[in-house]
């Protein structure tokens, strides 16, 4: 077999087990023999979990089976199975490597359910080709024509990391951080000191500038809560702008076939806003997240009560006009 062709599928975590496969027609195939060596298992109980996969049908013999060239070592050419059919096994034998198998196989479904592909960041960092970089470009494109708001395309960037873990509570910090960044750059305010400096009782939406609603008698509670919903016209323009130049930052890494970490992400992110003259968010600011939510709530129940006076006051209006018209109506 061609070295140029083998590559490592999978190592448990003790790292004693090192399986070469052939890459070939875009899958890998091992033999009975090395998914025995796999999944720590005698291959007459590969053997048994293979026949009993075609029996059932879960995998077909004609997609999963092929025999590649012999050697001058070999009697006959011994039949290869592709990735299909490894982790049809590995979702069948009972052994500790086939448990270390399902976790890893679990995971990387994880990681292509959320992020839309699967990395290999010990295969990037040896600087094998992958399709990783395609499919970057492709959620980068993706993202660009997306109609989120302008710091949540941001974050979109950020889960294309090859260190991102959307389990990881420093995660959800980390993002906070980069919206702060934003909000600071474009209003000299991180989200907690715009919602409490901007959210008014006394004025239209109460303070809303960029709510989507169409009337007040349709804000809600969460409404009042959302910094977005507080950014004015010009704050979002600038705020466009500058995401717009990181996307295409963005997809120049991904052209260059560049992995970009988060906190590499982060660096470029303040190395963009220093171009274009703004002020780079150094600390927490001066209002907690449960301060300006309180505050929101304050005002938002006040503005409940205000309406609920005013809906009375129509009623007990329309009442009285109606009994004008009524007694009108009698007097003729």
């Amino acid at each position: 077999m061609n070295k140029n062709n083998q590559i490592l599928i999978y190592q448990s975590k003790d790292g004693k087990i090192s399986v070469e496969t052939l890459v070939k027609e875009k899958t890998v195939w091992l033999t009975q023999d090395q998914i025995a060596v796999l999944f720590g298992k005698a291959k007459s109980t590969i053997n048994e979990h293979i026949k009993n996969i075609y029996f059932e049908e879960e995998q077909l013999e004609s997609t999963t089976l092929q025999k590649f060239g012999i050697s001058e070592f070999q009697q006959k050419s011994p039949n290869f199975y592709n990735l299909d059919m490894i982790i049809s096994v590995g979702y069948r034998v009972k052994s500790q490597q086939g448990i270390q198998f399902r976790k890893w196989a679990t995971e990387r479904l994880k990681e292509y359910l959320l992020q839309g592909f699967s990395l290999n960041e010990e295969k990037l960092k040896s600087g094998k080709s992958t399709e990783y970089f395609d499919k970057l470009q492709e959620k980068l494109r993706e993202i660009r024509l997306s109609e989120r708001l302008f710091y949540q395309k941001i974050k979109d960037i950020y889960t294309t990391s090859i260190d991102y873990n959307p389990k990881d509570d420093t995660t959800i910090s980390f993002f906070t951080a980069v919206q702060n960044k934003l909000l600071w750059a474009i209003s000299q305010k991180t989200a907690a000191e715009l919602v409490h400096s901007r959210v008014d009782i006394d004025k239209p939406f109460l303070g809303m500038t960029s709510c989507d609603k169409k009337s007040e008698k349709h804000i809600t509670q969460k409404d009042v809560s959302i910094v977005k919903n507080y950014l004015n016209e010009k704050e979002m323009k600038v705020l466009g702008l500058l995401v717009e130049q990181y996307l295409a930052f963005a997809e120049t890494m991904a052209e260059a076939q560049t992995p970009m970490k988060m906190t590499d992400w982060i660096e470029r992110l303040d190395l963009i806003l220093q171009m274009n003259g703004k002020e780079i968010l150094t600390h927490y600011g001066k209002i907690t997240h449960d301060l300006a939510v309180s505050k929101s709530t304050q005002e938002y129940e006040k503005f409940k009560a205000n309406q609920k006076i005013q809906e009375k006051t129509e009623s007990l209006q329309e009442l009285e006009n109606d009994l004008k018209i009524l007694s009108l109506k009698n007097k003729l």
